[in-house]
């Protein structure tokens, strides 16, 4: 598997991974469901989302392993996931939930995680 692919999977799983965990709040605030819809069926819909998320965050992590011929250590590949992380999140909270700004500390943090993923690619 090619290190993009992978890169490509995380990517796709932490999305379903950010919609799986913050999605509700979203379907909460445009009146979708209440605050009165029960917490076991929000966790339900939660687990079916973030089922798509594993379908994708363990082929992903598998594949990209170098010890079953991927290109990246464990270490890479859990920086790498967090960084993608953080920048899905992010999107997601800009673009979705309007009233939440980016200050420069945020853009502090971003950096900080950039550097992380550049240090643990060191040799």
């Amino acid at each position: 598997m090619s290190a993009w692919l992978t890169i490509l999977l995380l990517v796709v799983a932490n999305v379903f991974m950010t919609v799986a965990w913050y999605g509700h709040l979203k379907l909460q605030e445009a009146k979708v469901i209440t605050s009165n819809t029960p917490l076991y069926v929000v966790v339900l819909v939660s687990w079916g989302i973030a089922l798509i998320e594993y379908f994708c965050q363990v082929p992903a992590n598998r594949y990209g392993f170098a010890g079953n011929g991927g290109h990246f250590s464990l270490l890479q590949l859990k920086v790498i996931q967090e960084a993608i992380t953080l920048l899905v999140f992010t999107l997601f909270t800009v673009f979705f939930f309007k009233g939440e700004t980016l200050h420069w500390n945020h853009f502090a943090a971003f950096v900080c995680l950039i550097l992380a993923v550049y240090f643990v690619f060191m040799k």
